[in-house]
């Protein structure tokens, strides 16, 4: 496999990073403000991350009809500032997770000049679910199909990391019209669904959906995901990733996934005929490498790159590197038609 160097440096760590502050009237120092969207937890306001509160404000709900639904459901998102002749690059996330997970690389994308949206999947993020669609692996599919020919409308550059590239797979294999390339970042493409979670009875579906949300349980997955973060960074993280699950209707949403069988895909991998760039952190403790060369070889088109001093989840890690490799990928092709173009 061939190594990112690192001539890319991460995104500050949060622990180190300061909002802008400003003088109220009495001589107190404050954190300057910043306008969430209601629909947002109001635990919002206790997380500390600066790149995090700030894509939380541009949190957006458009609505997505459905055939599952009587009405659309108000699908949460963050959507680009700029239109591009290039085209749009599409950020899903992992399981359980939300578009906040993309707060140190999608600036930097957008700085690149891309179309980018974030993308949150059916059942988890910040779409409303008061009334609780199915939330099993067709509807999302649907789902994220809907919302790409309501609002997206053209081919797209995917981009899905652990969980995010198994459903990445299922929406390309099902709908190719849709994706130009495909990228992949420390794909979690080898399980078979949610296993035996999916003959749990609910009550104990409900039970250890509870756990998933609790802070020791998501700190742990902190130290397994991550490289040298430290604690005050770590909790704070987790904040970020809980977010979404103060919800009312989390627990119900995410059971409904857990006991439906969740994604299994690794017989569609070699269905998959777009480019695909294959993102791994070379320290990942929750996927094996192995994986990462076996997907390569499954994959009928597709590149591979390492990133070193690297966890589970580079674009949280080490977002220049990856979004360097993922602007690298998206203008490759226009590379090699210069060159050809400069050789008459």
């Amino acid at each position: 496999m061939v190594a990112v160097t690192a001539s890319f440096a991460p995104a500050p760590a949060p622990s180190t990073i300061t909002m802008p502050m400003k003088k109220r009237s009495g001589g107190t120092v404050c954190f300057a403000e910043l306008s969430f969207p209601s629909f947002l937890p109001k635990q919002v306001e206790n997380i500390k991350d600066t790149f995090a509160r700030k894509l939380a404000t541009r949190i957006d709900r458009l609505p997505v009809p459905v055939s599952f639904s009587d009405n659309s459901i108000m699908s949460s998102c963050v959507r680009p500032l700029i239109q591009s002749k290039t085209s749009p690059v599409v950020l899903l996330h992992g399981f359980d997770s939300s578009c906040l997970e993309w707060r140190y690389t999608y600036p930097l994308l957008e700085e690149a000049g891309f179309e980018t949206w974030a993308v949150d999947i059916l059942g988890w993020g910040f779409s409303d679910l008061e009334k609780l669609p199915p939330c099993n692996v067709a509807s999302k599919r649907e789902h994220f199909y809907q919302l790409w020919k309501s609002h997206i409308k053209r081919p797209i550059i995917l981009v899905g990391p652990s969980l995010g590239a198994a459903v990445a797979i299922d929406f390309v294999v099902n709908h190719p019209e849709a994706v130009e390339k495909l990228v992949l970042i420390d794909a979690s493409v080898y399980e078979e669904g949610t296993g035996n979670l999916a003959t749990l009875p609910r009550i104990a579906a409900y039970a250890g959906v509870y756990l998933l949300k609790s802070i020791p349980l998501r700190l742990y997955v902190n130290v397994l995901a991550f490289t040298g973060i430290s604690f005050g960074t770590s909790l704070d993280w987790t904040n970020v990733g809980r977010l979404h699950c103060l919800y009312p209707w989390w627990e119900d949403a995410t059971v409904d996934f857990m006991i439906s069988g969740g994604y299994n895909v690794s017989a569609q991998i070699q269905q998959v005929k777009q480019k695909t760039l294959i993102i791994w952190g070379e320290d990942d403790q929750i996927i094996s490498n192995k994986l990462a060369v076996r997907l390569h070889c499954e994959l009928p088109n597709a590149t591979i790159r390492q990133i070193p001093d690297c966890g589970h989840l580079p674009h949280v890690e080490r977002p220049n590197s990856v979004a360097k490799l993922i602007v690298d990928f998206v203008h490759e092709d226009c590379f090699k038609e210069a060159e050809c173009v400069s050789q008459y």
